[in-house]
């Protein structure tokens, strides 16, 4: 397979595309593609030229830390959930994520997600549950892992500065529903970053690695 990956060796240096020949298992995940190019101790790129270690993320390799996001074949994915038998031709195009600054080659900066957040307080504090709670909900919102993938298909978001997407709007619900003395100061933020902006296209659902119903947490605050 050939596999071409757009590269960045910093923040400020300009990104180019680099070129590798693949001759691994076929039914290797893209992580596992990415730790056989960067094996041997020189590496080397289709042309034969010497290269440097390509740079990604990584923690679990399962799915649940998220880490791994990063554009595959134009599709926002995780790295360690996505294997080439399911990929369409013989060539594979990786580049990062578009939404958040390149640190190096396929690590991004997601810490605006983080910052959104705490700018706008919204944790939950002290646990105030309400008379009826709304576990499974809960549960499935609770599982979101900040990996940004819904912002990077999202034609909203764009900067972060003022529509902070659907992963705030799923702790918007989280913390409005386990602790109701916020929840007021909680829906006000959720309409200025979320309510008012989102154009329902809903592609935040599409590429979710959890499939968290954000319509639901979207249904619950808009209806309060």
């Amino acid at each position: 397979m050939k596999i071409k990956i757009l590269r960045q060796n910093n923040p400020e240096s300009e990104p180019y595309w680099e070129s590798f020949d693949y001759n691994g298992p076929a039914d290797n995940s893209v992580a596992g593609l990415l730790d056989y190019l960067n094996y041997n101790d020189d590496i080397f790129n289709d042309a034969g030229e010497k290269t440097t270690r390509i740079g990604w993320d990584c923690s679990c390799l399962q799915g649940i830390c998220g880490a791994c996001a990063m554009v595959v074949n134009g599709m926002p994915v995780l790295a360690c959930e996505t294997f080439l038998n399911d990929l369409k031709g013989n060539t594979v195009i990786i580049r990062p994520l578009q939404k958040f600054p390149v640190i190096h080659d396929l690590i991004v900066d997601r810490s605006s997600i983080f910052e959104n957040l705490k700018q706008e307080n919204v944790f939950i504090g002290e646990y105030r549950p309400k008379d009826n709670e709304e576990y499974q909900h809960q549960y499935d919102a609770a599982k979101c892992l900040k990996c940004g993938l819904c912002l990077e298909v999202c034609p909203n978001y764009t900067t972060g500065k003022t529509f902070f997407g659907a992963v705030f709007a799923n702790d918007c619900y989280l913390v409005s529903a386990r602790n109701h003395q916020k929840a007021k100061d909680i829906r006000k933020v959720y309409e200025e970053h979320f309510g008012s902006s989102c154009s329902k296209s809903l592609s935040c659902m599409d590429v979710c690695p959890m499939h968290i119903p954000t319509i639901a947490s979207m249904a619950k605050l808009n209806s309060a």
